[in-house]
């Protein structure tokens, strides 16, 4: 699989001495779905912004299909779209005059059957005429991505693309964000939707005080670092957990028929045999038993908590 950009140890460091990036090192594969996690501070921003030339950094270097983002400058940077966070456009000028004007900011000749073709596919071609300042928040940030996409860059990077938009346009962008992969673009994103990653992503990074802390394929990260959950539905309610099942930390719902278990599915012993021979021996009656995986969320959380603790102790 051809690795499309090559992140090498990259330092940044601002005036204030504060280490933005440290030492941080990441290779994007060609065609992918990349997510990027992190909480407020971590460096998603900084990253974002540096491959794409916005900030310079201190150390290290970063390619795009080979091009180096210094001594390819022109190259590497025509190889790459951005969509911000913020909703800057141009109040008064209509959508297709934005949208040609970014492609011609890239030295690229007008092309109006693409850009038309762009249009319709992000569902504003009957907006084309309109001004910007007459367009509803989530068909703004769908002239953000037309703008980015208007040189037909490679690599494109999303800077929190489903930010302030509702359930239902959110899923709407998740649609096309997977026919651009289809397309064979490379999305590297960053959201604070843990949801969005697991819907979406084919691998995700967790970054965390400048630096990555983990890389793997969603699939994997889930089946590898998940924990497990164990629902116990009882025949009857009970008045409260028995003393006898303290040890297992379980939880029981409101309606109080309903014994969780969370275990590690990496452990040697799940000890699952052991609490259900101990509820059998009180004498429960078991309704139904069923297991659930758990979310990218609570890994991420888990994660980010081990690398704080590390970074405190460093």
């Amino acid at each position: 699989m051809k690795e499309i950009l090559k992140i090498n140890k990259i330092t940044k460091i601002y005036k204030n001495k504060f280490k933005a990036l440290d030492e941080l090192s990441l290779n994007i594969n060609e065609g992918e779905i990349f997510a990027l996690l992190g909480p407020n501070g971590a460096g998603k921003s900084t990253l974002i912004n540096t491959v794409c030339g916005i900030l310079n950094f201190d150390d290290g270097n970063i390619s795009v299909n080979e091009y180096d983002i210094i001594k390819d400058y022109r190259k590497a940077r025509s190889l790459i779209g951005i969509v911000p966070q913020e909703l800057n456009l141009e109040a008064f000028e209509t959508v297709w005059n934005n949208v040609n004007y970014s492609r011609g900011l890239y030295g690229k000749s007008p092309n109006y059957q693409y850009i038309e073709e762009l249009l319709k596919e992000l569902s504003l071609w009957d907006k084309k005429d309109n001004k910007l300042r007459e367009l509803s928040g989530g068909m703004k940030r769908r002239v953000l991505i037309a703008k980015a996409l208007s040189h037909e860059p490679k690599v494109l990077f999303l800077d929190e693309p489903t930010a302030s938009v509702d359930v239902e346009l959110r899923k709407d962008m998740w649609k096309v964000i997977q026919k651009l992969k289809e397309k064979n673009v490379t999305i590297i994103l960053t959201t604070h939707y843990i949801e969005e990653a697991e819907e979406i992503a084919d691998r995700v990074g967790i970054i965390n005080n400048g630096k990555i802390i983990l890389v793997d394929e969603k699939k994997k990260l889930i089946q590898k670092l998940g924990q497990k959950i164990l629902k116990i539905e009882l025949s009857e309610s009970i008045k409260s957990i028995p003393n006898a099942l303290e040890s297992f930390k379980l939880q029981l719902n409101n309606e109080k028929n309903i014994l969780t278990y969370t275990y590690d599915t990496k452990g040697k012993n799940t000890g699952i045999t052991s609490l259900l021979s101990e509820i059998k021996s009180l004498g429960l009656q078991l309704k139904d038993i069923s297991t659930e995986q758990s979310s990218l969320e609570s890994i991420f959380l888990n994660l980010v908590k081990e690398s704080e603790n590390e970074f405190a102790r460093a």
